[in-house]
């Protein structure tokens, strides 16, 4: 049987985390002097920190000021790393895929600390089978490199195997790379943005996904 991966994002896809970042980025912004709106960083959220800062501040921003101000997004969000929520049943929807037969990897521009915080409120890492990092590719989403990777990680091809995501640069990420994506609500992106970006099936949250398994793209693969 062919491998399948099953690759999913991590904030605001399996933990309810996007407004955290959203808090935490606007009071880095503040603390150097910059007024972002809270709505303009939502939409940026998903994006590598210094893809996210070029795009809320602009090419003709100070660039000197961009490693500041992600230490200090780093410093605030790392307060919250004790108690970081998972959505329902996240956990219990990686470990169904894992049992049905799919190779589960992880798609997140977390890392260090910040990604074993979200690993612990997951609460899944026996069917996690690997993490493709920020740091493991040249280009953060949308660029497709971190799914590319993924699928490599799991020794998948790209026909078959499947990225969910809550964000457009997910689903770009995820379409670039030849998956079919699957784009979840919990995140606060609305449906049609996604639709557009390039989800082929949406749903609410981890718990409706997990509801509807053999409805979509992750049913059980095919001997």
């Amino acid at each position: 049987m062919t491998t399948r991966a099953a690759v999913f994002d991590v904030d605001g896809t399996l933990a309810d985390t996007n407004h955290l970042h959203v808090i935490t980025w606007w009071e880095a912004f503040r603390q150097a002097g910059h007024d972002v709106p809270m709505h303009a960083v939502h939409r940026s959220v998903g994006l590598g920190s210094h893809d996210l800062i070029a795009r809320l501040l602009g090419e003709d921003r100070d660039r000197e000021q961009d490693d500041a101000l992600s230490a200090a997004h780093k410093t605030l969000y790392g307060t919250y790393f004790d108690r970081l929520p998972a959505f329902r049943d996240a956990g219990r929807l990686l470990r169904t895929l894992a049992a049905n037969g799919w190779t589960v990897v992880l798609a997140t521009s977390a890392g260090g600390a910040e990604l074993s915080a979200l690993r612990r409120a997951i609460d899944a890492d026996d069917a996690i089978t690997a993490t493709a990092g920020a740091d493991d590719v040249e280009e953060g989403k949308p660029a497709p490199e971190p799914v590319r990777h993924a699928l490599e990680l799991a020794g998948a091809p790209a026909h078959g195997s499947v990225f969910v995501g809550d964000t457009v640069w997910d689903m770009r990420a995820g379409t670039g790379a030849g998956v079919t994506c699957v784009g979840l609500l919990c995140g606060g992106i609305p449906r049609a943005d996604l639709t557009e970006a390039g989800a082929a099936v949406i749903h609410d949250d981890p718990a409706d996904l997990l509801a509807h398994l053999d409805d979509g793209p992750l049913g059980r693969p095919t001997p």
